[in-house]
C-alpha cells in the first residue's frame, strides 16, 4: 500500500502515512489523498478488503468486484463516490494473436482516489513518479489525477493496435504466396481474429464508461476537468474505430484464404482433367493394338509401331491446339491491350470541328 497526500499550497507530495492516519487525512476536505492498494498475495488482499470496507465503508458488493478480478469495465455511482473497473493491456503477455489484459479498480470522490490492482501498471508507476516529481496533478484534484491515471492506460493501447495493422498487412500477403502452409496460416487468422474480438470487446465497454465520466453525469467531476475526459475517450474511441475496421479485415482474411485454396484446388483439377482426356485416346489406342487377334491391321507391318507411335503424337499435339483454342491451357495472366492502346504513342484528344458561325452558348 501507498498513500500519497497533497496539502494545499503545499509544494510537494507527502508519503509515508499509515492505515491508521488515513481517517485524519481525509477528514480536511482540502486534503487530496490518494491511496494505492495492491492485491498480488493473500496479506496484501486482506489488507485492501480491511482498508475498503472499515475505513472508507464503500458498499460491499463494490469491495466484492474489487478484489475478484474477472470482470468486465462498468461503472457505478453513490452518494459521495464513484466505483469504477477500467483494463489495460500486459505488454509482457500480449500479442496479436493473443490479447491480455488486467484489471484496475478505483473508487473516485470529493478529495480522494483509491486504486487496487493485483498486477502491477505501467501507467500507475508512471503517475506515481510524475506526482513525485510534481504537485501538479494531484494539486488540480482526484478527479484530474484519475484522469492522469486513465489517460496513461488508454495509451499503452495504441502499440498494440499498431502491431494489429502491421500482421494483418503481412497475412493479406503471405495467403497469396503458394508456398505457404494453409493449415499454419489459418491458425494464425483464428488467433488474431480472436484477439481483435476481445480488443473490440473490451475498448467498447471502457468506451462507455469514459463516455459517462466525460459529460457531466457524476459531481464528483467539476466541469473544468471535463475536456481532458473527454479527450482520453477521443482516444478510446479511435482504438475502437481501428478494432472495428480490423475485425472486418480479418473476416475478409477468411474469405481470402478459402477463396485461394478454392482457385489452387481448380488448377489441380483442370490439369489432370487435361492430363486425363490426352491419356484417354492414347490408352484406346494402345489398348486396341493390345488385344489378342492376329488379324489387327498392320500388325504384321515393318513400320506399324513408329506409325502407331507418329498418330499417338499428332493426336496429343491436336488435343493441346483444341484445348488452347479453347483458352484452357496456355493462357496469360494479363488480357491482352489493343493495338491503338499497346503503342507507345500519347492518346490524342479529338475534337470535333464547329461551324464557326455557330455560337458557343446559347
Amino acid at each position: 500500500m501507498e498513500i500519497f497526500l497533497y496539502r494545499k499550497d503545499s509544494k510537494a507530495v507527502e508519503e509515508g502515512f499509515s492505515e491508521a492516519e488515513i481517517p485524519d487525512l481525509l477528514a480536511d476536505a482540502e486534503n487530496i489523498v490518494w491511496v494505492d492498494l495492491r492485491g498480488e498475495n493473500d496479506e496484501q488482499i486482506a489488507e485492501a478488503r480491511r482498508i475498503l470496507n472499515d475505513v472508507f465503508h464503500f458498499h460491499y458488493l463494490t469491495i466484492e468486484d474489487c478484489i475478484e478480478t474477472r470482470n468486465q469495465p462498468k461503472i457505478e455511482a453513490f452518494s459521495n463516490y464513484l466505483y469504477l473497473i477500467v483494463h489495460g493491456v500486459k505488454p509482457e503477455d500480449t500479442r496479436p494473436d493473443n490479447f491480455v489484459t488486467k484489471e484496475l479498480d478505483a473508487y473516485l470522490g470529493a478529495n480522494f482516489l483509491v486504486t487496487f490492482h493485483k498486477e502491477r501498471f505501467i501507467s500507475i508507476k508512471d503517475v506515481k513518479t510524475h506526482v513525485r516529481s510534481s504537485p501538479f496533478a494531484m494539486k488540480r484534484g482526484a478527479a484530474y489525477l484519475l484522469h492522469q491515471v486513465l489517460d496513461q492506460i488508454v495509451d499503452h493501447y495504441m502499440p498494440l493496435v499498431e502491431e494489429f495493422d502491421e500482421v494483418i498487412g503481412s497475412l493479406e500477403e503471405r495467403i497469396l504466396d503458394p508456398r505457404q502452409d494453409s493449415n499454419r496460416l489459418l491458425g494464425e487468422i483464428m488467433g488474431i481474429r480472436r484477439a481483435v474480438a476481445r480488443l473490440k470487446r473490451i475498448s467498447t465497454r471502457q468506451l462507455q464508461v469514459l463516455y459517462r465520466l466525460a459529460h457531466g453525469e457524476f459531481p464528483q467531476i467539476p466541469e473544468n476537468i471535463l475536456p481532458y475526459y473527454r479527450d482520453v475517450h477521443d482516444h478510446l474511441l479511435r482504438i475502437a474505430d481501428l478494432s472495428e475496421t480490423y475485425r472486418d479485415l480479418v473476416g475478409g482474411l477468411f474469405d481470402i484464404h478459402f477463396a485461394v485454396l478454392s482457385t489452387r484446388t481448380n488448377e489441380v483439377m483442370k490439369t489432370l482433367a487435361i492430363v486425363s482426356a490426352i491419356i484417354l485416346p492414347l490408352s484406346l489406342i494402345a489398348g486396341i493394338y493390345g488385344m489378342n487377334f492376329e488379324n489387327i491391321p498392320e500388325l504384321k507391318s515393318e513400320h506399324g509401331y513408329f506409325i502407331t507411335l507418329g498418330v499417338m503424337v499428332i493426336l496429343t499435339v491436336l488435343l493441346l491446339w483444341y484445348f488452347w483454342r479453347r483458352g484452357w491451357i496456355f493462357q496469360n495472366s494479363s488480357p491482352a491491350l489493343p493495338e491503338d492502346v499497346r503503342s507507345d504513342d500519347k492518346p490524342t484528344l479529338v475534337v470535333a470541328e464547329s461551324n464557326a458561325s455557330e455560337p458557343l452558348h446559347k
